[in-house]
């Protein structure tokens, strides 16, 4: 009869998780044609389409999304999946979730969001991205991109408009104010 292709247990897991993490393209489609669960929750990185984005898997979050991978399933260390490619700055993988229906204010994770996340990073390309394709850019946890980050985050961001909160009053305060920078 042969092994349970969903059988549970250890770091992944499962093991289409496993072999999507690994990046074998190969063992993926042989799990997935063998009846792995696609959605399977589990492991340190929650499914299998979060385990092979945290290695920039394109071919395999490809595959995952085409089997019927949910695309807003929450789990794993970064909370979903667009977070966690933003976090990574892999914009080609941002982009094909997006496509694909990913929620983009979805919350969860350290930082909030995909946006907040890829803020932290300094992922300039990302940032952009999510802010073309209607994320939410006056959001109050947008303060530490100007805090000490990146000057040309904080120049973008100044140029869709997004605005801070003051700690010290409750009106909305534009970044380029906060920050002196000039406007481009």
């Amino acid at each position: 009869k042969g092994a349970d292709v969903n059988a549970r247990g250890g770091k992944y897991g499962n093991a289409l998780q496993a072999a999507s993490f690994q990046g074998n393209l190969e063992v993926v489609q042989l799990l997935l044609n063998k009846g792995a669960d696609v959605n399977a929750q589990g492991g340190y990185y929650g499914n299998a389409l979060y385990a092979a984005l945290i290695n920039g898997n394109l071919g395999i979050v490809q595959l995952l999304l085409d089997k019927g991978a949910n695309v807003n399933a929450q789990g794993g260390h970064h909370g979903n999946a667009l977070y966690a490619a933003s976090y990574k700055g892999n914009r080609e993988i941002v982009q094909l979730l997006l496509d694909k229906g990913a929620d983009i204010n979805a919350r969860g994770g350290k930082y909030g969001n995909a946006v907040q996340a890829a803020l932290f990073r300094g992922n300039l390309e990302v940032v952009q991205l999510l802010l073309d394709k209607g994320a939410d850019g006056d959001a109050q946890i947008l303060q530490p991109a100007s805090r000490g980050g990146n000057p040309e985050i904080v120049q973008l961001l100044n140029l869709n408009g997004a605005k801070m909160m003051s700690r010290k009053r409750s009106s909305s305060t534009n970044i380029r104010e906060r920050t002196k920078l000039p406007r481009l």
